[in-house]
């Protein structure tokens, strides 16, 4: 799945689960990033619960989650607001749906109000 964040392009590499599918299928669409510590995130039209077996409540570097209570995309470059020093921790439990094949870093870019293209490919 293709990203683009403002001037951030982006690769997702979907795992192969109920919820990426759902958001693969609900592609091509548009959104507005919001971020939160080192955290990216953003509404999709997608509603959907967890997963146990996808079911995150810590997550690494690099990870895409989503997250139920927002309907929304989550994309992990660091730690959020109340991380443990050494691990990347969601708001809440996230169901693991992929992974950034490109820089997690490039996020950094990414400013709130940026608009959020969701397209199938990559």
């Amino acid at each position: 799945m293709k990203l683009k964040v403002g001037e951030v392009e982006a690769v997702v590499e979907l795992l192969e689960n109920k919820v990426a599918g759902k958001l693969w299928e609900a592609a091509p669409f548009e959104s507005s990033a919001e971020t939160w510590g080192e955290e990216v995130y953003f509404s999709t039209p997608v509603e959907a619960g967890l997963e146990d077996e996808f079911a995150r409540e810590v997550v690494e570097v690099g990870d895409v989650g989503y997250w139920p209570p927002g309907k929304a995309l989550c994309l992990f470059f660091g730690p959020t607001p109340i991380s443990r020093p050494g691990e990347v921790r969601p708001a809440s439990t996230v169901v693991l749906v992929g992974r950034l094949s490109s820089d997690p870093e490039e996020l950094r870019k990414v400013r709130e109000g940026d608009l959020v293209r969701v397209e199938r490919g990559g």
